[in-house]
This record gives structure tokens, C-alpha cells and sequence, in this order.
């Protein structure tokens, strides 16, 4: 691992980015052109510590950024797919393919757009429905996503295979729903072609989930651009929001996020998310953070 060329990369790649492309203040008294040091950790959900002896190269307390660290730290800094992949030869870690996955590279438009949706939930997800990464209000409205890997990293898979996973949602609505996500689960595996991912994931789908069978052998398909959708928060109750998702140009990546007609009771209870926070929401229990980070850091990473 070339940690000095590492740390001199992530110093040249902070240097670039004004606080204000990644929706921070600029500040009276700011000392640097970029962002700080810690800025970057927080961005990434890392600790401040941590990210110094990134940045220092040095070998001495045994730096070894993991691949999930190296991806949170590619869209902290904006990293294109080039600068994603030079970032994780020089950590000597395989490089990860850059639309699918739940470390996927998130692809910079939607993330940028992301950045601006400061008062909506939000987050940005593979067409499998695995969460790359999102904002605060969207981990307060949904809760934390857990740190799954393979097929469970998907939503569409836990839907079908885990019944905590719709704990979020009024029973009445789960057929809905279950409806939507195979429709739009058809319209992933046919542009995906011969993919092991998706075919992977459909085939132990249909062995574990009976439902899942039923429905993918409709063969009804309607990719998911808008929904309405009963949300059931632990604090604030029902809350009654629109879906609406803008999907990448090759349909892998989408942007998801919940609005509310003003003046509405959704729109009011929009508004109190920030003020309820996920005090009450937790890290999954039995998850382990990643490394370098804190329990309480570990949520702001997916």
C-alpha cells in the first residue's frame, strides 16, 4: 500500500472542494481554500483522527482503510470514476464496479442534486434497491439501513425475506407495495441481461418467498417513477408522502426522495423530522461499525 501517495491524494482532492458544493457553511474565519480535515471525516462518517493519519500516510498505527471506507471517502470528496478507481489502486484494494452493488460509486449528478435536498428525505439507490448513500432526515423518516452485503443489501430483497423489514409500512398497503417492487424488479434484471447480481437474487427470492414467485410469474413490469406511500413513524405516527425517483441515464442509479403537498399534514410532519432526530431509531442492533468508525458514526456512511 503507498500510503504517502494515498495521503497526498486525499490532501489534493480536499484542497479542490468549497464548502459549498458538499452543503457546508464557508465561514468567517476559514484558513484553508477547501475543506478541513474534519469536515471530510464527517462528510465520509469517519472519525477526525482516523482521516489525520489517512492524510499523513503514515504506516505507523496501521492505517488500512477498508473498501467501504475507500468508497465513503470517494463521494465525500467527489471523486469521478477515474479518481474512484486511482484511490483504491493506491490503497491496493480491488476496485469495485462503479454502478452496481451497495458500494457502488455514486454517480456524481445525483449526488450533486442530493447535496441540494436539504429539507426533504432523500437518498440515492441502485435499481436493485440497495442504499448508497442519503441524508439525514431520510435515516430519520426510514431508519438506519442495515450494513448488509450480498442479496441483503437489496430492500427488495428484505421486503421478501425478512418481516421486519416492512415494519415501516401499514400491513394493508405490503401487497401494493410487493406489487411495485417485482414490476419494477423486472424492469432491473431484463436491462441488466445476463447478470449474475440480479439472477443471483430473483432465483433465492423465489425459493424463500412464495409471494415473490406468484408475482414475478406475472411478468408485470413498470419501472418505479412516483408513489404514494403511508410511512409508519415510531414518534410522529402515519405519514402520508409522495415518492418521486429520478433515475441515472443507464437506469442503475436512482434518486429517491418524499414530499408533501404544502400546508398539508405530511408537509407539517416533514418539518418536524429534523426536530425528532433518530434519537429513538438506534444503530442495528448486532451490527458492528465499519472500521475507523464509531458506533455513532457508523449510520452516516450508507
Amino acid at each position: 500500500m503507498n500510503l504517502p501517495e494515498l495521503g497526498a491524494f486525499l490532501r489534493t482532492r480536499r484542497d479542490r472542494i468549497r464548502p459549498a458544493e458538499v452543503g457546508l457553511p464557508q465561514g468567517p474565519r476559514r484558513r484553508v481554500p477547501g475543506l478541513r480535515r474534519e469536515e471530510v471525516a464527517q462528510l465520509a462518517g469517519l472519525s477526525a483522527d482516523y482521516y489525520t493519519e489517512l492524510e499523513r500516510g503514515s504506516a505507523k498505527n496501521g492505517v488500512q482503510p477498508s473498501a467501504q471506507t475507500l468508497a465513503a471517502l470517494a463521494r465525500a470528496l467527489r471523486l469521478n470514476v477515474d479518481e474512484r478507481d486511482h484511490l483504491f489502486h493506491l490503497a491496493e484494494r480491488p476496485v469495485p464496479p462503479s454502478a452496481t452493488g451497495s458500494s457502488a460509486h455514486v454517480q456524481p449528478a445525483l449526488l450533486g442534486l442530493l447535496d441540494r435536498l436539504s429539507n426533504t428525505p432523500a437518498r440515492v439507490i441502485t435499481d436493485l434497491h440497495e442504499t448508497l448513500v442519503e441524508n439525514d432526515l431520510a435515516r430519520n423518516l426510514l431508519g438506519k439501513s442495515p450494513a448488509h452485503r450480498g442479496p441483503a443489501a437489496s430492500f427488495v430483497y428484505r421486503w421478501f425475506t425478512d418481516p421486519q423489514a416492512r415494519e415501516r409500512y401499514p400491513s394493508e398497503d405490503h401487497p401494493h407495495h410487493s406489487r411495485v417492487f417485482v414490476a419494477d424488479l423486472q424492469a432491473a434484471a431484463a436491462r441488466r441481461g445476463r447478470d449474475a447480481e440480479v439472477t443471483k437474487m430473483i432465483a433465492v427470492l423465489r425459493r424463500r418467498s412464495q409471494e415473490f414467485a406468484a408475482l414475478w410469474d406475472t411478468h408485470d413490469v413498470a419501472v418505479r417513477r412516483m408513489d404514494h406511500k403511508k410511512i409508519v413513524h415510531p414518534t410522529l405516527g402515519v405519514i402520508e408522502l409522495d415518492c418521486c425517483n429520478l433515475l441515472s441515464e443507464d437506469g442503475r442509479q436512482r434518486l429517491l426522495w418524499f414530499t408533501a403537498p404544502p400546508g398539508s399534514l405530511g408537509a407539517e410532519q416533514l418539518e418536524l423530522l429534523s426536530v425528532v432526530g433518530t434519537q429513538d431509531l438506534g444503530v442495528t442492533e448486532g451490527t458492528a461499525p465499519p472500521e475507523g468508525l464509531s458506533a455513532a458514526e457508523s449510520g452516516s456512511q450508507r
